[in-house]
């Protein structure tokens, strides 16, 4: 991780593993903290990451150093268009398209975190960079 990143976005394995306090994605977020980049996810990975045997303490801790880009109708739209230009639909890719979409849209050089580096892969092309978690 020697190039600059300007902009990290989790997506759900990101954020859960970030919850949980999984040490491998601890020392990758402290070196994208040192070389100043920003912690960005969408808003419905909230949604995605909640569940009964969520710690919410650590949830609303880690919400609070990370900005929360909205998914708004315009957002929508846009991650619909990246589905179909991957040639994906479903509901199985509706969330991964609009944590694309948000990652499309952040201050450049974007790094994203994911558990699902194909999808994303098709989804983001050669604009973000993906790091398989």
């Amino acid at each position: 991780m020697s190039e600059r990143v300007e902009t990290v976005v989790l997506d759900l394995e990101g954020l859960s593993a970030w919850i949980a306090q999984d040490r491998k994605l601890l020392a990758m977020l402290q070196v994208f903290h040192d070389m100043g980049a920003d912690l960005v996810i969408g808003a419905n990975t909230i949604v995605e990451v909640t569940h009964s045997r969520t710690n919410m303490p650590r949830l609303n801790w880690a919400l609070s150093r990370i900005k929360v880009e909205p998914v708004t109708e315009q957002a929508a739209k846009a991650a619909a268009e990246l589905l179909k230009g991957a040639g994906l639909h479903g509901h199985k890719y509706a969330i991964d398209a609009t944590v694309a979409e948000v990652a499309l849209r952040q201050p450049k050089p974007v790094a994203l975190l994911t558990s699902d580096s194909d999808d994303m892969t098709k989804l983001c092309g050669s604009q973000v960079r993906i790091i398989p978690l």
